[in-house]
């Protein structure tokens, strides 16, 4: 079997199509069981968030839903197949994957970086460079493409990985806290790219911290508390303060936009 058929692209599929699917997921690391009875379907042209406080799980289940780490229980499915049937190949042309960190071990300028994006396609040089082109004009890093990715700031490399996962063009992207290092203006850009792709028909996994955003941004929300789904729905349905409130353990206050826009998420404040 040749290189280019095994490495075919995914078939384009209905508009609201399940892309990943993950049933009675189950992770132990280090003895510890991080993931319990986990069960998560992300449907193409939608975005959802996965929320929750340090060590509910968020990022151990992006990893399991990428197929980077093997469930221990349970399973998961990529485009309606079990994750652990792809080749390496097959799957980075299904999904894309940005983690926390963004660290390179040599001086690749920013662009090299983010063409590394367009390595599971075996398409012509003139595809590649538009690929890259828009990828890097949607993060806003266009203009330092020579700089070396070692010399950016900790907020310019979170985009120019968005772009390199960008460039992929995979019909899913799991993001595990894009927005964490990035100022206030860039998190809105990043959630912006999310949802356009959304629209264009992909699937989107986001990890945030901040459930504010998640409100804007997210179709639906998994709310994960000690390696469990606590809720999932829309923001509207999810985000209730008894709920947030227990499973944050500190007091949270849920409002009405004042302009009709999305709910506003606050921690609860004695003043």
């Amino acid at each position: 079997m040749s290189l280019r058929r095994r490495f075919s692209p995914p078939p384009v599929l209905a508009p609201g199509a399940v892309l990943v699917e993950a049933v009675g997921v189950g992770l132990r690391i280090g003895g510890r069981e991080v993931l319990r009875g986990v069960d998560v379907s992300v449907r193409g042209g939608e975005v959802l968030a996965l929320v929750g406080p340090n060590g509910a799980g968020k990022s151990s289940l992006l990893t399991v839903l990428a197929g980077d780490v093997a469930a221990a229980q349970g399973v998961v499915h990529v485009h309606g197949r079990p994750v652990a049937e792809w080749s390496a190949g097959e799957l980075a042309l299904r999904r894309a994957v940005l983690p926390q960190a963004a660290e390179l071990s040599f001086p690749f300028a920013v662009e090299e970086v983010v063409r590394m994006g367009r390595a599971p396609h075996h398409s012509s040089p003139a595809e590649d460079d538009a690929a890259v082109a828009e990828a890097m004009a949607v993060t806003e890093v266009t203009d330092f493409a020579a700089r070396p990715f070692s010399a950016l700031s900790g907020g310019e490399r979170a985009r120019v990985a968005l772009a390199r996962v960008l460039a992929q063009r995979a019909p899913v992207l799991l993001l595990d806290e894009p927005t964490a290092a990035l100022d206030l203006r860039h998190q809105e850009l990043v959630l912006r790219v999310c949802r356009e792709r959304a629209r264009d028909g992909d699937a989107v996994v986001v990890v945030l911290h901040d459930l504010g955003l998640a409100a804007a941004y997210a179709d639906r929300v998994v709310v994960l508390r000690a390696g469990g789904v606590a809720a999932d729905g829309t923001p509207a349905d999810v985000f209730g303060e008894p709920l947030l409130s227990e499973v944050y353990e500190h007091a949270v206050e849920v409002f009405p936009h004042p302009r009709g826009g999305p709910l506003l998420v606050t921690p609860k404040r004695n003043l």
